[in-house]
């Protein structure tokens, strides 16, 4: 089973339930457990909410103040992506530990007036920088006014990974395997 859908979101902070009412509804419906269903929520609304911050400037061949968010689910994983047309992290942020990325390559993106594509081709993705393979223990960083975004997305997922795009932008994407009820109706097989 697999399952994709993207958001053209603006950079309003309205957008942020809506993205995460979305992913609730398509995995509660597909039957994904309860407490993986709550992780990935928490992390996609964070991934949001620092979209909306510090997204800032209009990339090319984007509406001014949008962000975009993507979520795929297939199989046994589940991968979130958030990208922006902001300024993109710091070279400091994305130097902390380089490792490829898993099997599940985006899908193409369709055209506003599109049908919409297939579902995600499994291929390697490029090599973004992984910040975290596994949660680690609670930091400074995690008592911090600010700057705690990044820290939940790694204690809630199983891998994190941060690049800059071509020109100006973030993109975050995280994966998380996952758990199913009992009763799932559309359980991976």
């Amino acid at each position: 089973m697999s399952i994709w859908w993207s958001l053209h979101l603006r950079r309003e902070a309205a957008s942020v339930p809506l993205a995460r009412r979305l992913l609730l509804g398509t995995m509660e419906t597909a039957g994904v457990d309860p407490d993986v269903c709550f992780d990935l929520s928490v992390a996609l609304s964070e991934a949001c909410a620092n979209a909306v911050e510090h997204g800032g400037v209009q990339g090319p061949g984007e509406a001014p103040g949008a962000y975009r968010v993507t979520a795929y689910l297939d199989g046994e994983l589940c991968r979130i992506e958030v990208s922006d047309s902001g300024p993109g992290f710091p070279a400091r942020r994305l130097t902390r530990r380089a490792a490829p990325a898993p099997a599940v390559a985006p899908a193409p993106t369709p055209g506003p007036m599109s049908a919409p594509a297939s579902t995600p081709a499994v291929a390697p993705a490029p090599a973004p920088v992984v910040l975290a393979s596994a949660p680690a223990p609670p930091t400074a960083a995690l008592m911090a006014e600010s700057g705690r975004g990044l820290c939940l997305i790694e204690q809630l997922t199983d891998h994190v990974y941060v690049r800059n795009q071509p020109g100006h932008g973030a993109v975050v994407s995280f994966d998380k395997i996952l758990k199913w009820r009992e009763d799932a109706l559309l359980r991976a097989v």
